[in-house]
């Protein structure tokens, strides 16, 4: 028998929450598979959505690389541009977008002039409107999209910027950027994109002709809010292989940071940070067994966890054991960790991977 360890992957919900984000955007949307589709499957989910998504968002060319050796033949939005000539090679040669971003990206492409033959590349003009991460000054995006409109090896421009803070709906950051961005790209021609999943799901100004969710598309609200539309695709789970019972005032696990004050029974589930659940997490945070709440107790360790069975009758060895899927949000998890479903998602590893596709 295998170990119980899983993350099982509901694709019919990724679809859903696709469509939930084209309906609720208006325009086109790209979807988000950077980081291997936030830890759920570049390839496999890239399949699911073949035929529904309008394009493909990675973060670098290899990533993308892997769908087109896929098969995969949307079109893919590399989200960091080009590293050197051979990404800009590699966008010609395959059909890629390629974000612009930096004066030094826009160079690569004006070089390939001299190459001769290929495509165009369609490149996607990124200007800094309050971030401060990557992207061009607001006051030299006339310029450069003068540049790259004279370039004929650019294909077509799409002008975009990056979201600070849409996760925070009272910030008034976000219409401080959508501000900046209008004035920026004022009686300029092109599509735009400004919305990610934040943007999506709580800023209708930032409602242009393409978004780029992520994390909605797994079905977790990037504001911690609980969603009745969202679907989680990614469950997280495993079984129960142990039982045993604790007397009151008997320590559990590293640290005996759990101290029983009643007879406890405990469950010891397949299940530890080297998988990817939170070292951190505190006694108390949620989990269900077969299908009732109840929660962790004890330090999380490398390969297993303990869990509260004293109010589960009939919940033995066997048992199967929800960390996060449908009962349990990420998001539940990700706060009592003191981070993000983000990360959470990224970093599930070294479990069953099984995809269920009605």
């Amino acid at each position: 028998m295998s170990r119980p360890a899983r993350a099982d992957f509901d694709l019919a919900a990724l679809r859903a929450n696709y469509a939930h984000a084209k309906a609720v955007h208006g325009g086109k949307v790209a979807a988000t598979l950077k980081a291997n589709a936030y830890g759920h499957g570049a390839v496999e989910c890239a399949r699911a959505l073949a035929g529904q998504a309008d394009a493909f968002a990675v973060a670098f060319a290899q990533e993308a690389m892997e769908l087109r050796e896929a098969g995969l033949t949307e079109p893919i939005l590399v989200l960091e541009g080009a590293f050197g000539m051979d990404d800009v090679a590699l966008a010609q040669r395959h059909g890629l977008w390629l974000v612009v971003h930096q004066e030094e990206q826009l160079r690569m492409l004006e070089s390939l002039q001299d190459r001769g033959g290929g495509a165009g590349v369609h490149a996607w003009l990124k200007i800094d409107t309050g971030m401060h991460r990557a992207g061009v000054a607001p006051g030299q995006a006339r310029a450069l999209w003068q540049r790259l409109a004279a370039c004929d090896k650019v294909a077509g421009i799409t002008l975009m910027t990056h979201l600070a803070s849409a996760d925070e709906p009272g910030n008034p950051m976000t219409g401080r950027q959508l501000a900046v961005f209008a004035d920026a790209t004022q009686g300029l021609p092109g599509p735009r994109s400004i919305a990610n999943s934040a943007g999506v799901l709580g800023w209708k100004g930032a409602h242009q002709d393409w978004a780029r969710p992520g994390i909605m598309l797994y079905g977790a609200d990037p504001r911690g809010m609980p969603s009745d539309v969202l679907q989680p695709v990614m469950r997280l789970a495993s079984e129960v292989f142990v039982e045993r019972w604790l007397a009151p005032g008997e320590a559990l696990g590293y640290g005996g940071s759990f101290v029983a004050d009643r007879p406890t029974r405990v469950g010891l589930v397949a299940m530890g940070y080297a998988d990817g659940y939170p070292r951190v997490v505190p006694s108390g945070t949620p989990v269900a067994v077969d299908g009732r709440l109840t929660r962790i107790i004890g330090r999380v360790a490398m390969d297993m966890l303990t869990v509260d069975l004293t109010d589960l009758p009939g919940a033995g060895p066997g048992a199967q054991v929800e960390l996060w899927g449908s009962q349990v949000s990420v998001n539940q998890v990700a706060a009592a960790a003191g981070t993000i479903a983000y990360e959470l998602l990224c970093n599930v590893k070294r479990v069953r991977r099984v995809y269920l596709r009605s």
